[in-house]
């Protein structure tokens, strides 16, 4: 397991990363994974509802089991900690992912920002950067904000209940 998630690193840090299919897919996987990560970790906490919104996200995003998404999340916390910017990642994810994909990626960046119940004026700044770095108009950036405040605004009551 060790050697697979030390590949998985390799080909999102490595320019010549293996072109096939399968490694291109694990390359999206951990990038959208990173930029979920540090959305989380840009408040002063890190909160249980915070990691349950990034899972969340990466279930919607891609279809893995929960022994992948965990290891997924694991490696992704990883390397946001050795991480020094985010254009590695935002890049893959320019290279791969359509507008539509690109700002349904930016909404889940918001609900993962908002699952606390507060925005930090860190958490704004990155969400701010990552949008920047995915070539977002800042009218959809805007719209996907106020979606993301809605959904997790209508699922606090039932969180309560």
């Amino acid at each position: 397991m060790l050697r697979t998630l030390k590949d998985l690193f390799e080909s999102i840090t490595t320019p010549a990363a293996s072109t096939s299919q399968a490694a291109t897919e694990h390359t999206l996987q951990l990038a959208t994974a990173v930029l979920l990560v540090e959305v989380m970790r840009s408040d002063a906490e890190l909160h249980a509802d915070e990691r349950s919104a990034v899972i969340h996200a990466l279930r919607d995003k891609f279809a893995l089991a929960p022994d992948e998404l965990e290891r997924l999340l694991e490696l992704a916390l990883q390397t946001s900690r050795e991480a020094t910017d985010f254009f590695g990642f935002t890049s893959r994810l320019n290279d791969a992912f359509s507008m539509e994909q690109k700002l349904r990626m930016v909404e889940h960046l918001w609900r993962v920002a908002y699952a606390d119940g507060t925005l930090s004026a860190h958490e704004n700044h990155v969400m701010r950067r990552l949008s920047d770095l995915l070539y977002i108009p800042h009218g959809a950036y805007v719209a996907a904000k106020q979606r993301a405040q809605q959904a997790v605004a209508a699922a606090a009551p039932r969180a309560q209940s």
